[in-house]
């Protein structure tokens, strides 16, 4: 949907507006359960607050990317995120991490290379946005994990729809004032919208149903059961890719693919002993 609708709308206004229905679906939801939006923002800590920035930086970031690389390229780099996420988790939360987890480290790293190839002709800075999308979305997991069961599902989508919104809303503004980022609306007067608005409503829908899932699959299972799951995104992408945009990766992307999933079954397997391993 992301890929479609950058070429018609910027990627900040698809970002936007991603988040506006996700926030505009939770109030309505919290309306339900007779939850005001006063009560919803007391709930909202320092840690969902900057959870809910990171969300945003890294949406922007990851719909740029997507409006410049085929879809099956920038969900490959996007797999870096496990690798960034171990280094987190050694620098900051001051997790032991053994030399399985450091060579996982290694072994990602140079499949993100491969699949880049930083230094040749074939190299887009655009793969750039999607790495600094994977590092947002590495903290942001890094923070789900810490605050899994704390907060109530309302209060943590609350927070990262409206923390996501304001984010971006300055942005779409400075965008209009001085063209940053290319016209808000790239469609012409002739375009029908009906398709379009449909599809930025079931983008924000979407991003919100994936976000609760994340969260109720973060309070039921440790991160080394669901790592290899998001392995399944990388089929999909290239099958839509394929399908919908005639994308074709070349041998390069699937050799950094197959490091990259070399990398993620190591850190599940260190994951399932202890941290010496």
């Amino acid at each position: 949907m992301v890929k479609y609708l950058t070429g018609l709308f910027s990627p900040l206004m698809v970002s936007f507006i991603r988040f506006a229905v996700h926030l505009a679906i939770i109030m309505a939801v919290a309306s339900f359960h007779k939850r005001s939006w006063r009560s919803l923002l007391e709930e909202t800590t320092p840690l969902l607050f900057f959870r809910g920035l990171l969300s945003a930086v890294a949406t922007v970031l990851v719909v740029f990317g997507l409006k410049y690389l085929p879809i099956t390229d920038a969900t490959a780099i996007f797999f870096v995120q496990p690798v960034v996420l171990v280094v987190l988790s050694a620098v900051i939360l001051k997790e032991k991490v053994g030399a399985k987890r450091w060579l996982a480290v290694l072994i990602g790293f140079l499949g993100v290379l491969v699949i880049m190839r930083p230094g040749t002709g074939v190299f887009q800075p655009a793969s750039l946005l999607i790495l600094a999308s994977a590092c947002a979305v590495a903290g942001y997991s890094l923070l789900t994990r810490k605050i899994s069961g704390q907060a109530s599902q309302l209060a943590i989508q609350f927070s990262t729809g409206l923390v996501s919104s304001l984010f971006i809303l300055p942005l779409i503004f400075l965008a209009w004032l001085t063209g940053f980022g290319g016209e808000l609306v790239l469609a012409d007067q002739q375009t029908n919208f009906v398709l379009p608005v449909v599809l930025l409503f079931c983008l924000g829908a979407a991003g919100l149903i994936a976000h609760v899932l994340i969260v109720k699959a973060f309070e039921r299972a440790p991160a080394s059961v669901l790592a290899p799951v998001n392995y399944v995104e990388i089929i999909s992408a290239t099958i839509i890719g394929y399908f919908m945009f005639n994308e074709v990766p070349d041998e390069f992307v699937w050799a950094g693919v197959g490091l990259l999933v070399c990398c993620g079954l190591i850190l599940a397997n260190a994951e399932r002993k202890p941290a010496t391993s």
